[in-house]
């Protein structure tokens, strides 16, 4: 059976000024998640899934399910904020998502193989998909997942801060704890972040970082949904709460359950965190067409 790519592309974009997701800045009008499905298909993904707002779906489904149908399986699930286990029922003032912990769960239903999972927004590399296939098709235990790491210095945007799951790794390249860590901001004078006490993080940029390129098994939706539960149970009143991925995933390393290798990718990221990310996005996406990475036109 081949992966799934399961695609979290409810987030709401409020740094970049819109619905960041549909920016058609391809030379053929793409948008960065056309071709990061593109990567996906070549690698050998067989089904690709979205995590949605009900707000975008007539969008999307010109977007993506019209273009691709034919081409590769392709479903997608809602991200509610009523969606919780348990009963919970969110606070009146919630407006955003829950987090990408909780687009994993939402996505359950639909997926029952092994599978990877990406931000919408982020352009990967054709390398990382498929690092990212082949760990899936190979690796047979149940409870060992991945991460396709890259250099911190490969993954900062130059118009502000990001948020990256800055990453430990062991001798044997598994994960042994990871962090998810806010207003990460490349600088004339070095890479830096808030810490404790008001004390700043310097980096070096050689830092392993996590940019929610993860490859699970199903199994992984038992551990979301109890570390959600222990979450919602102590913030499902905050408006603005939110799980992260890493930070779920680190409860259970920490615990022995689950295993997580880290494989190293060495492309470049980028993306379009920041409106002003834009053009750098597509000059480098018409560059790489004109080198023969890509066609003009993807499909």
């Amino acid at each position: 059976m081949k992966p799934s790519l399961l695609v979290l592309a409810a987030g709401m974009g409020s740094r970049y000024g819109g619905d960041k997701q549909l920016d058609k800045v391809g030379p053929a009008g793409q948008t960065i998640i056309d071709y990061s499905i593109y990567d996906a298909v070549r690698a050998g993904f067989g089904k690709i899934v979205f995590v949605i707002r009900r707000d975008i779906e007539e969008q999307f489904k010109s977007s993506f399910m019209k273009p691709l149908e034919g081409k590769v399986d392709i479903d997608y699930v809602f991200q509610d904020l009523d969606d919780l286990p348990g009963g919970y029922k969110p606070s009146p003032e919630r407006v955003k998502p829950w987090g990408t912990s909780h687009a994993i769960m939402v996505a359950r239903k639909k997926i029952n193989e092994p599978f990877g999972v990406i931000n919408s927004d982020d352009y990967y590399g054709v390398e990382s998909f498929q690092i990212l296939h082949d760990f899936l098709v190979n690796d047979k235990d149940d409870n060992t997942y991945c991460i396709v790491g890259y250099p911190m210095g490969n993954t900062l945007s130059d118009h502000g801060h990001v948020n990256r799951g800055v990453c430990k790794v062991d001798e044997k390249g598994n994960l042994s704890h990871i962090v998810e860590t806010r207003k990460i901001e490349k600088r004339p004078d070095g890479i830096f972040a808030p810490g404790e006490k008001g004390r700043e993080v310097e980096y070096s940029a050689d830092e392993v970082v996590s940019m929610n390129l993860w490859g699970f098994k199903p199994s992984c939706f038992e551990y979301l949904e109890k570390e959600f539960v222990n979450f919602i149970e102590r913030s499902v009143g905050d408006p603005k709460a939110e799980l992260d991925i890493p930070t779920s995933m680190d409860v259970y390393v920490k615990k022995g359950e689950i295993n997580i290798r880290v494989l190293m990718t060495e492309s470049k990221w980028f993306g379009v965190t920041y409106r002003e990310d834009r053009p750098f996005v597509v000059r480098s996406l018409q560059d790489m067409v004109d080198k023969g990475v890509y066609p003009e036109k993807l499909w």
